[in-house]
């Protein structure tokens, strides 16, 4: 019979290295490629949530001043729902950093017909969006107002890009234009000129471009950096029925 040999102590251990070593590697990747996919996750949802929101923006404002009809003092105060006393401002009837409120004529009173009526009152036709900076909000808010016979019946201002934290619903998104030092609207001239902030709402009907920027970072922090990730996203609109319609 042959000699069968047995493994050593010494054999046994250095295997047991190797294979605590190879077990150590295959872990290691495994928990990067899940902590990268987290990551990319976090960012493909901030980015779902973002761009249609910006989308929606930049197709609403750039409706602002649609006036089918050519009505003449169509505009309304939007905050009483009163006829505006200066009908130059057209369908941007406030222009700020953080908020802008637009009017157009898109339907009738019924909300049934796509052309106008000749008035403004309702359904979708006074819309407002505001950026909450505040620690707890960080988000923007759309509202619309909605007028009849002259009197504001309805406009709570609903969630639109992330929500207050003590809603309790879930956030992917923070807003942190405020932080990171973006206004979230930007207005230009003709010329191609900034319009100051300070020179608003008075050169309203200088308007001739809108920009709008959103910086948001992501809600849960990415388990690669252990930080939030950073997006940025900006779009221009054109009012051009701002400028034409008298």
């Amino acid at each position: 019979m042959k000699n069968i040999r047995g493994v050593t102590l010494v054999e046994l251990l250095v295997s047991m290295f190797v294979a605590m070593i190879l077990l150590g590697s295959v872990y290691m990747a495994v928990n990067v490629a899940q902590r990268s996919s987290a990551g990319i996750e976090r960012k493909v949802t901030a980015q779902q949530d973002v761009k249609p929101a910006l989308d929606l923006m930049a197709m609403e404002i750039g409706m602002a001043g649609y006036n089918p009809n050519y009505a003449s003092g169509l505009w309304l105060n939007p905050a009483t729902c009163a006829t505006a006393a200066n009908q130059n401002y057209k369908g941007i009837q406030e222009a700020t950093t953080n908020a802008i409120t637009i009017e157009m004529d898109i339907t009738d009173s019924a909300c049934t017909a796509t052309d106008g009526d000749g008035a403004i009152s309702r359904c979708n036709e006074i819309i407002r969006y505001e950026y909450l900076s505040g620690a707890t909000d960080q988000r923007i808010t759309r509202e619309e107002i909605s007028c009849v016979s002259g009197a504001r019946t309805t406009g709570n201002a609903q969630p639109f890009l992330g929500d207050a934290a003590a809603s309790g619903n879930p956030r992917t998104v923070l807003v942190i234009n405020n932080t990171a030092g973006i206004p979230v609207f930007r207005y230009y001239d003709g010329t191609g000129t900034e319009i100051a902030a300070g020179s608003l709402p008075g050169a309203i009907p200088d308007i001739r471009r809108v920009e709008i920027t959103l910086a948001v970072e992501t809600a849960e922090i990415d388990p690669n950096t252990g930080q939030r990730r950073r997006l940025i996203y900006t779009t221009s609109v054109i009012p051009r029925n701002n400028i034409i319609i008298p």
